[in-house]
């Protein structure tokens, strides 16, 4: 029963982990007009193929190999990310940072359902999250199709 517990992080959803990777690498992106990361070329339609596999490795690497702690740890960078793009004052695309500000929500949300301190531990960033996605939907970033 002990290892189910601990596993059971991993049978919330499996949106972060194919939705993330690509928002986040825009987010970790140089900024426009900033010179490229060593091994990327800029894309006029989403950040660098390199970085967008290296999210998705890193991702990986959490899902198969981490602890629900780790995960929660990656989650809280996102959410790092997530607000300091909503509180630019000349922002990019705040769709990137829409989306995964978004899924990260509904994440964190979810939470509730497992035992343990997952969802109380996750109340400061689901506050910073809901501020951070309003903004960012003022700004003109289209919602996502959660259905």
């Amino acid at each position: 029963m002990r290892a189910r517990r601990h596993l059971a992080w991993l049978g919330l959803t499996p949106e972060p982990e194919q939705e993330l990777p690509a928002a986040v690498a825009a987010l970790r992106a140089p900024a426009a007009g900033g010179p490229p990361a060593a091994g990327t070329s800029p894309a006029a339609d989403g950040p660098p193929p390199v970085l967008v596999a290296a999210e998705r490795r890193h991702v990986e690497r959490l899902v198969l190999r981490g602890t629900q702690r780790g995960w929660l740890r990656y989650l809280g960078e996102v959410t790092d990310l997530v607000v300091s793009a909503a509180e630019e004052p000349t922002p990019a695309d705040p769709a990137p940072a829409l989306l995964a500000g978004e899924v990260v929500l509904d994440h964190h949300r979810m939470l509730i359902g497992l035992p343990g301190p997952g969802y109380e531990r996750a109340a400061a960033q689901r506050q910073a999250l809901e501020r951070a996605v309003d903004r960012l939907r003022s700004r003109g970033g289209e919602r996502r199709n959660t259905r």
